[in-house]
């Protein structure tokens, strides 16, 4: 891969592997410093990689992989002490699509549903989680989840499942009405 060609994907996915980074990572500065050592490692094999595979799934499996060694090395280093900077996995940046001419009203609504859909997602475990995020945030299908997590892609399909049903429930505890934003519907849908 070139330089020019290494561009271009950074230019087309890396706002997708930046969102994915700081939403695993639990916040911007640890999701940055991922994204950063997500690139440097992409750079650093660019003359392995080859344009035509899916180098966006193959950033994104280095990315979890790369997440998960630094979890685990501070986990290690820090075995008696609290390990919340990891699990928060607040979103920051969040940006809803659509966006537009609503009262203000109805976009504290939206703002403070979407808040609610995403402390739900980050209380999922950590397996349903990364799909989820996957799914949803990256847009990847999965056939390409199943091979970033290196697992069956009716692994995939079932953690999935597992994950709505489980939202669905938290989410009907909290919203006995039902949840009015499109994204709670198309999580629904799928």
């Amino acid at each position: 891969m070139t330089r020019q060609e290494f561009d271009r994907f950074v230019s087309e996915s890396g706002k997708d592997i930046l969102r994915f980074c700081r939403m695993n990572a639990g916040g911007s500065a640890e999701g940055d410093d991922l994204y950063q050592d997500t690139m440097l490692t992409l750079w650093e094999q660019a003359d392995k990689l080859n344009k035509n595979d899916s180098l966006k799934s193959y950033a994104l499996s280095v990315s979890i992989l790369i997440w998960r060694n630094k979890r685990r090395k501070f986990a290690w280093r820090h075995r008696i002490a609290a390990f919340e900077s990891y699990e928060k996995h607040v979103e920051n940046g969040f940006h809803m699509p659509g966006k537009s001419t609503e009262e203000p009203e109805q976009q504290l609504l939206q703002k403070e549903m979407t808040e609610i859909v995403q402390r739900q997602v980050q209380a999922l475990p950590q397996k349903y989680r990364t799909i989820v995020y996957l799914y949803y945030s990256s847009g990847l299908k999965f056939k390409e989840i199943a091979e970033c997590l290196h697992i069956p892609e009716s692994t995939v399909k079932s953690r999935m499942r597992r994950a709505k049903s489980i939202l669905k429930k938290e989410l009907a505890v909290i919203m006995p009405d039902g949840p009015e934003e499109k994204g709670c519907r198309r999580m629904e849908d799928s």
